[in-house]
Order: structure tokens, then C-alpha cells, then sequence
């Protein structure tokens, strides 16, 4: 069976991230008003509060604005590294074809914006600064998929998810190397001896959490004392964190703890099986489960209201007009994110170095691409280390990368507008291997007999055959098309619809599939055929039985007939080299076009034309 195209393990990062997006627009709206408004004076006062530590005759004191940045943002990059851990182990990093392409884009996708940003500033003030459009904001980006993207985006948001990974470490990377000034070496030895101590423990296999996360603060007080900044202390720390499978003995020893304690409850059994259940899942997961709402919801929320605002008076957007860093971080981010990205995921796939989860077309690449240009969180935070001293430039590059990160929105909308789905189909990932095990050459495609599910005449001069999935995205969208064919051509096209469930990312597709096999028993299948794509959203068990009652039979009866019926055409259509819904043959042959109407219809003419169709009239 194929691999999912989303890991277990990315499905609650993505339902966070995607879910957190509207919190970190209402915190960057509120972050420009408070700073625009009347007492916009007490935006920065407020922020530049200083807050101290004391520890005897030690102390850290930072204003708020610093506590944020490198305390809490260092929590948001050690979720990071947790995600970066996990995915190298067990998720999307570990399958080198799989993370060519994405890996290869953002690469495009970081030198590309900072070429153009240090062309238009070589020489000026703001030259050192080309670090800002470098990196890609992942809850934005996700964020904006779940609005203008399709009902099926996983492929591409694992795609997207991989390359924002890569991103955040080249970008953290670069903060280290170019962006920390005064380094004390004595300071930098401790943080490394800290983190020397945590691979020990981990190498012996002795894991607790006091120790850890006592080591942790030292590695991140030393790294902020080293001129490190300390949010490469952070993403390192969730790197070094245990992950692992769940193993067989762990979970049967659980299992066996669960029970014992149901028998004879006690204070003592209670405590051995709640570890001993906490066990079966790694720490990695644990701390990601645990802390991922709170720097989606709160600490990215909070970060975006400390250093979003920026006064938008007429001067100060007077200047940023014509400010070369301005007008290079907003070219960075939407030119050069755009074009790097799409090279960087052109290359690999043109030297066939690697794949793409999902059967993904370009105009869901170009569109990723385009998103990929929102580069507001660690902007953001770059800009803020760039122009450090300068606060007239520090305004200038957040005006760019607000500026920049806007368009880059708007031009992801248009492309998905225009080139989303144009060949489309949900798939899951090709099978590994070599090319010579992985091509074999299709069938040709089982004849229509009685048992098909059909409209139109047995004699039209041309059969169109689909393979469709009920919970399908690109199925359902060509439905309208489809029965626009049908109203224009008429007695002259007949239209077969054949199961083709994707269990690996359809999960109600299989039940839908045997609910309209159980329609059809009664003469129901095209009733039920619609109601399942006007209705894709809502396919829960509930669901499937009330419209059941509606068309007055009962859905649930002879499920194994239904079952090997829907196999039957699953099998049918793998054999025929089908790999992703919808898929389409017209007379026999495999329909390779776009699913908008004027491509069916060319093809459906050439089809009529070549059968000889009396009285042929084009797009009749």
C-alpha cells in the first residue's frame, strides 16, 4: 500500500497552524493601530519596559521586546526542532527522493530574494540586512492555503511544510553566522558543554525532564550571554529531544498495566501504568502535542504584536517609497521567493533527483511558490537584528516585508484563482524504487457491461469513463462540467463512472462508495451519486445513513457484495494505469487535458470527428 501523503504526525502541526492564522492577523492589526493610534507614543515605551532576572549577583535584563524575541521565540524555533527531528526519523526528511524538490526550492528560495535585496542596497546602509526576505512564515503560508486553497491540500502543505522547515534553519543559520556581533567565546564553550551533557544522557538512555530542561535554560542563558542569539539554542534543544516509534513491548506492557489496573485499583498501579502508557509515545511528540498551540496561539501571536507596529504617517511612507530597502525586501519576497522557489523545485525534478508528494501540478507549485513570499514572522525578527540601532531603517524594512508579504498573498490568490486545479488530481505519493520496478505498462481498459453505472445510449459514438472518488475535491468540481458534456452532446456521449477510492487520503471515500452500491441495488445510484458530491463535507457514518433514509432504503446490507464491487473497480482502473481521481478515458484511450470544459470538448470533438459521426458539427 502507498505511504500516506501526510505523516500522523503533521496532521495536528498543519490543523494548528492553520488554525492559529486569523490569532497572528488580529495580533499584527492590533500591533499597527495601538502604534498609529493617539497613544501610539506608548507602543514603544511599553515595549522597551525593562524586565529583570536576579540570581545573586548575576542578572538578565531585557525590556520586553527582548524577552519576547529571545525567550519566547526560542520556545516557537525548539518546536521547530522538535518538527525537524521527528520528520528526519520517521516523516517526510527521511525519504531523500521526497525531500529533493522542496529541499532544492527553498535553497532557490533564499538565495534568490537576497540576491535581488543586495543588488538594490550594495553599497548602502541597509546592504548588511539581505537576511530579511530569506525565510518563508509557515503559519501564515498554511493559513492562507486552508482559505484560498482546495478541500485536498495536503500534498501540497506537506511540500510547503518541508520547505518552511528548511527555510527556518538556513534562516537561523544565518542569524547565527552573519547577524551576531561581540561574540564571547568563555560563554559559547558553557552553552556547548550544556548541550554535550544532553546528547550523554540521551546516549545512555536516561531521560528526565528536570535535568533537561534545567540543562536547556543553561545552554540558552550561556548562548544569549556567548552574542549568539539564543533561538539557534532553541531549535538545537527540540533537535536533541528523544523520538521514536511506538514498539511492540512497550505498548503490550501498557496494555497489560491498563488491565491489572482495572482489576485491583491502587495509588502504586495507577502511577506505574500512567508512565507506562506516556511511554509508548516518544518525548518528541509529547512536548510537540503540548507546546504547538501555545507558540501558535500565544507566543507567534505575541511576537507579531511586539514588533509589527510601525507608524504608517505620510513621511515615514514617503521615505519607504523610495527606500531601496524597502522596495528590495518587497522584491525579494514576491519576485524572488516566487521565481527561486519554482526554479529550486524545477531542477531536481528536471535531473529526476527526486518527487512530489501527491501527484501535485504546477499550478499548485506556482501557487506554493507565490505564498511562500510571506515571509512575515522571521522577517520580522531579522529585520529587528539588522537595524538594532537604527529605528528610521528598522521602519523602512518592516514596511517592505508588510508590503511584500501583502503581494505575495495576492499573487498566490491569483495564481490558485487561475491555475489551481488545471489537470489536478488527489494521488497518493509513486511507490519507491527504481523506475524499471515502478513502470509497468497499463491494460487496456475493461469493456462497459450491464453492471457499469451509466448514462446515455449503449450506441453513442463516444464513451467517457471516469474514475472518481467520492470525497475527491477535483471529482467533485468536474461534476458540473460534466453534466454541462452531457446537456451538449447529448445521445452522442455516454458517461461511465467507476469506484476509485483513496483510502490513503480519503478516509470516508471507501463508505461513500458503498453507500451509493447500496443505493444502486435500489435504482438509486445517480440520486445518491449527486447527494455524495453536493454534500463531500459532510461523509460521517451519520451523514451516509441520513440520506440513505431520505431516498427510503436501507444502506448497510450486504456490505462485502458492495465492498468487492467498489475493489473491482478499483483494481480495474490500477490495472489500466490509473493512479489519481478523477481520471478519465474517452473510447478507451486515457484523457491526458486539463478538466475545464473547453478541454473536454476538443477532445470529445476529435473523438466524434475520428468515429465518424454523421452530421459532426465542433462543440455541437
Amino acid at each position: 500500500m502507498a505511504a500516506r501523503v501526510v505523516s500522523d504526525g503533521l496532521r495536528p502541526f498543519l490543523a494548528t497552524e492553520t488554525g492559529s492564522t486569523l490569532v497572528l492577523l488580529a495580533a499584527t492589526a492590533a500591533g499597527l493601530v495601538w502604534a498609529n493610534s493617539p497613544w501610539g507614543d506608548t507602543y514603544d515605551t511599553f515595549w522597551r519596559t525593562d524586565l529583570s532576572l536576579h540570581l545573586g549577583t548575576h542578572a538578565f535584563a531585557l525590556n520586553l521586546r527582548d524577552w519576547v524575541n529571545t525567550g519566547l521565540m526560542a520556545v516557537f524555533f525548539f518546536v521547530i526542532g522538535l518538527e525537524v527531528s521527528r520528520e528526519v526519523q520517521f516523516g517526510q526528511l527521511r525519504d531523500r527522493r521526497m525531500i529533493a524538490v522542496p529541499v532544492m526550492a527553498a535553497l532557490g528560495g533564499m538565495i534568490l530574494p537576497a540576491l535581488i535585496y543586495f543588488a538594490l542596497n550594495a553599497g548602502g546602509a541597509g546592504a548588511h540586512a539581505w537576511g530579511i526576505p530569506i525565510a518563508s512564515d509557515t503559519a501564515f503560508v498554511l493559513g492562507l492555503l486552508a482559505v484560498i486553497g482546495t478541500r485536498c491540500p495536503e500534498p501540497l502543505r506537506a511540500f510547503l511544510l518541508t520547505l518552511s522547515v528548511v527555510d527556518d534553519v538556513g534562516a537561523m543559520l544565518v542569524v547565527a553566522i552573519f547577524y551576531t556581533e561581540n561574540l564571547w567565546v568563555p560563554a559559547l564553550l558553557v552553552a556547548l558543554v550544556f548541550v554535550a551533557l544532553i546528547v550523554a544522557l540521551r546516549k545512555i538512555n536516561i531521560w528526565r525532564a528536570p535535568a533537561y530542561v534545567l540543562l536547556g535554560i543553561g545552554v540558552w542563558a550561556a548562548t544569549l550571554k556567548s552574542g549568539v542569539h539564543p533561538t539557534l539554542a532553541g531549535i538545537l534543544l527540540g533537535a536533541l529531544v528523544l523520538v521514536y516509534a511506538p514498539s511492540g513491548p512497550k505498548l503490550l506492557r501498557a496494555g497489560e498495566l491498563v488491565q491489572a489496573l482495572s482489576r485491583d485499583p491502587s495509588p502504586e498501579l495507577a502511577r506505574e501504568a500512567t508512565r507506562s502508557v506516556q511511554r509508548t509515545v516518544s518525548v518528541n511528540e509529547r512536548l510537540q502535542f503540548r507546546l504547538h498551540p501555545w507558540t501558535s496561539y500565544v507566543i507567534v501571536p505575541i511576537f507579531a504584536l511586539a514588533n509589527a507596529g510601525v507608524r504608517l504617517d505620510a513621511e515615514t511612507l514617503r521615505r519607504a517609497a523610495t527606500s531601496p530597502i524597502t522596495l528590495g525586501i518587497a522584491l525579494g519576497l514576491v519576485a524572488g521567493k516566487f521565481a527561486g522557489v519554482t526554479l529550486g523545485a524545477w531542477i531536481p525534478l528536471r535531473l529526476r533527483w527526486g518527487d512530489l508528494p501527491g501527484d501535485l501540478v504546477w499550478g499548485q507549485i506556482l501557487g506554493g511558490a507565490a505564498v511562500a513570499g510571506i515571509g512575515f514572522t522571521v522577517s520580522l525578527f531579522i529585520a529587528d537584528l539588522a537595524f538594532a540601532d537604527d529605528a528610521a531603517l528598522q521602519s523602512q524594512a518592516k514596511i517592505g516585508i508588510l508590503v511584500g508579504s501583502s503581494l505575495a498573498a495576492g499573487l498566490g490568490w491569483l495564481v490558485f484563482r487561475l491555475a489551481w486545479d488545471r489537470g489536478a488530481v488527489c494521488a497518493p505519493p509513486a511507490p519507491s524504487g527504481p523506475p524499471d520496478e515502478r513502470d509497468v505498462e497499463p491494460e487496456p481498459l475493461p469493456p462497459v457491461t450491464g453492471g457499469d453505472h451509466v448514462l446515455g445510449p449503449a450506441d453513442a459514438p463516444v464513451t467517457l469513463v471516469e474514475y472518481g472518488d467520492f470525497e475527491c475535491p477535483y471529482c467533485g468540481k468536474a461534476e458540473k462540467t460534466l453534466a454541462r458534456l452531457r446537456e451538449r452532446y447529448g445521445d452522442k456521449l455516454r458517461f461511465v463512472f467507476r469506484h476509485f477510492p483513496l483510502r490513503e487520503i480519503h478516509p470516508r471515500a471507501v463508505p461513500a462508495a458503498l453507500i451509493s452500491e447500496a443505493a444502486g441495488d435500489h435504482g438509486l445510484f445517480w440520486e445518491m451519486h449527486g447527494k455524495l458530491f453536493d454534500n463531500q463535507l459532510a461523509l460521517t457514518d451519520a451523514d451516509l445513513t441520513r440520506y440513505a433514509d431520505e431516498l427510503g432504503f436501507d444502506p448497510w446490507t450486504d456490505i462485502d457484495r458492495h465492498r468487492a464491487r467498489v475493489n473491482a473497480d478499483l483494481e480495474s482502473g490500477e490495472r489500466s494505469g490509473v493512479m489519481g481521481t478523477p481520471s478519465f478515458f474517452i473510447n478507451g484511450e486515457m484523457y491526458e487535458g486539463d478538466h475545464d470544459l473547453n478541454s473536454f470538448v476538443t477532445a470529445i470533438d476529435a473523438a466524434l470527428k475520428s468515429s465518424g459521426t454523421k452530421d459532426f458539427q465542433p462543440g455541437l
